[in-house]
C-alpha cells in the first residue's frame, strides 16, 4: 500500500478506517493510499471498519470529515462508558481455547451481541493440539452446536485452512480473551501481519506497537478480518431487558407466553422460560447466563 501522496485532494474522498488508536486512525482511501487521520473538531466515536469521508491536510495525513451510516456496530458498555470495537461487520468470530480457561459467560455475551446486530456468529475452539484439555471442555461447548451455532475446532499453529471457508465474503471481527491465540490465528491467515503493523507504527511515528488497537486486514476483495485487543469482560448495559432475552435464540419460541407481559424471566410465577427449562427445551446453563445479565443491569 502506498503511504505517500503524490498530490493533495481539495475535496473529501471516501475511505475506510483500517486501524484505530484512541483518537488517531489510519484510513485507506479508494486509491489504496493510507492516511494518518484525526476526527474533525472534538468529535469522537470512529471505529475500525467505518466508512468515512476524509480530506488531505498534508502528505500522508488527513482529517475525517464525516462517518457514513453503519450497518452494524459492535461495542461493549457498563454504567459509565462504552467501548467501540468494530463497525459494518457481518460475522463475529469468538476465539476460545481450553488453555488458558475461557469464560463461558463472555461467550454468551458475544452471542447476544451477534443476535442484537443480526450478524453471524462463529465459535472457534483453538489449540486443539492440546488434546486432553480440549477433550475436557468439548462436552460443555456442544450445547452451542445443539442450539444452532457453528463450533469449529482447529489449531492455528498447525493448520488454519478449516477456518478459511467460513471467512469468505464477510467483514469478520475476532473477539476473545487474552491468551486464546487470536494473534497466532491472524499471523497464520496473514503472514505479513507483523510487517503491516510495523508499517503502521512507522506511519504514526509511535514506536513499537502494542495490542491495544484494532486493525483490519484484507484477505481478498470481498473478505476482510478485524483483529481486536483481548477482552476480559463484555458489558451489555446498553441493551434493554427485551433485547437481552431475544439475544438467546432458543428463547424465541417461548417469549410472550409468560403469565405477565412484563416478565423478566427471573423469579416471576408461571414464566414460560422457566417452564421450557423444566421441560428440557432450554438448557439451565443458558437461562442462568441470561439471569446473570439481568442481575448485572438491576
Amino acid at each position: 500500500m502506498n503511504l505517500a501522496s503524490d498530490s493533495l485532494s481539495v475535496l473529501p474522498v471516501s475511505g475506510q478506517i483500517v486501524a484505530a488508536f484512541g483518537r488517531q486512525y489510519l484510513v485507506e482511501i479508494t486509491n489504496g493510499e493510507i492516511l494518518s487521520c484525526v476526527l474533525r473538531g472534538k468529535k469522537s466515536g470512529a471505529v475500525c471498519g467505518d466508512q468515512v469521508q476524509v480530506k488531505h491536510t498534508t502528505v500522508g495525513q488527513g482529517v475525517i470529515e464525516a462517518i457514513s451510516p453503519r450497518d452494524t456496530l459492535i461495542y461493549r458498555s457498563n454504567t459509565i462508558r462504552k467501548k467501540l470495537i468494530a463497525a459494518n461487520i457481518t460475522q463475529i468470530i469468538i476465539v476460545i481455547s481450553a488453555v488458558p480457561s475461557f469464560d463461558e459467560d463472555l461467550v454468551n455475551r458475544c452471542l447476544v451481541t451477534a443476535e442484537n446486530q443480526n450478524i453471524k456468529a462463529l465459535i472457534v475452539l483453538n489449540k486443539t493440539d492440546l488434546i486432553n484439555p480440549t477433550r475436557a471442555v468439548l462436552p460443555k461447548l456442544l450445547l452451542y452446536q445443539k442450539i444452532g451455532y457453528t463450533l469449529l475446532q482447529l489449531s492455528a499453529e498447525k493448520d488454519i485452512t478449516p477456518l478459511l471457508p467460513y471467512l469468505q465474503g464477510h467483514l469478520n471481527v475476532l473477539v476473545g480473551q487474552s491468551g486464546m491465540g487470536k494473534s497466532t490465528l491472524i499471523n497464520a491467515l496473514i503472514p505479513d501481519a507483523d510487517r503491516a503493523t510495523a508499517k503502521i507504527s512507522s506511519t504514526l511515528d509511535s514506536g513499537r506497537h502494542t495490542t491495544t488497537h484494532t486493525q483490519l486486514y484484507h484477505l481478498d476483495k470481498n473478505t476482510h478480518i478485524i483483529d481486536s485487543p483481548g477482552i476480559q469482560e463484555f458489558g451489555l448495559h446498553h441493551m434493554s431487558n427485551t433485547d437481552l432475552a431475544w439475544g438467546f435464540i432458543e428463547f424465541h419460541p417461548h417469549i410472550g407466553r409468560c403469565k405477565f407481559s412484563d416478565c423478566l424471566h427471573t423469579n416471576e410465577p408461571d414464566c414460560a422460560l422457566e417452564r421450557a427449562t423444566q421441560e428440557n427445551k432450554i438448557d439451565p446453563r443458558r437461562l442462568g447466563f441470561y439471569r446473570k445479565l439481568i442481575a448485572y443491569k438491576m
